[in-house]
């Protein structure tokens, strides 16, 4: 995505907020969506290998924890079924899922959103 383009599309979501938040409250949801996106492209090339580890873990009674690093090969991981992709599918349902998806992170990451107040945006949206 060029610059260009990357700039438009942020200009567009300001848009869309304007009448709910105040110029000033916008990084407030900005930030937190673009940290999602960032780590739901990082994790979405072994999302796959993640989920088949985990089921085989439950199966076994195992904390898949330990493993999912290796798999990711980033720090953490995200046990949810869901991506923002079928997030974005499922318009009907799309703060639980979202809520859902979120706590399917890694601890680090639900800390991360839980200091940028994630959750009492997206109630507000």
């Amino acid at each position: 995505m060029s610059h260009a383009s990357l700039s438009s599309l942020i200009w567009s979501v300001a848009d869309l907020l304007r009448g709910d938040y105040k110029p000033s409250e916008y990084g407030r949801v900005i930030l937190p969506f673009t940290v999602l996106r960032r780590l739901d492209c990082v994790l979405a090339p072994t999302k796959a290998q993640v989920l088949a580890k985990v089921a085989e873990c439950q199966k076994q009674g195992l904390n898949p924890e330990p493993f999912l690093a290796r798999i990711t090969g980033v720090p953490f991981a995200n046990t949810c079924s869901l991506d923002l992709a079928r997030l974005m599918g499922d318009q009907d349902h799309i703060g639980p899922n979202l809520a859902a998806y979120v706590q399917g992170f890694s601890a680090r990451v639900r800390d991360i959103f839980e200091r940028l107040r994630f959750a009492e945006q997206t109630d507000r949206l």
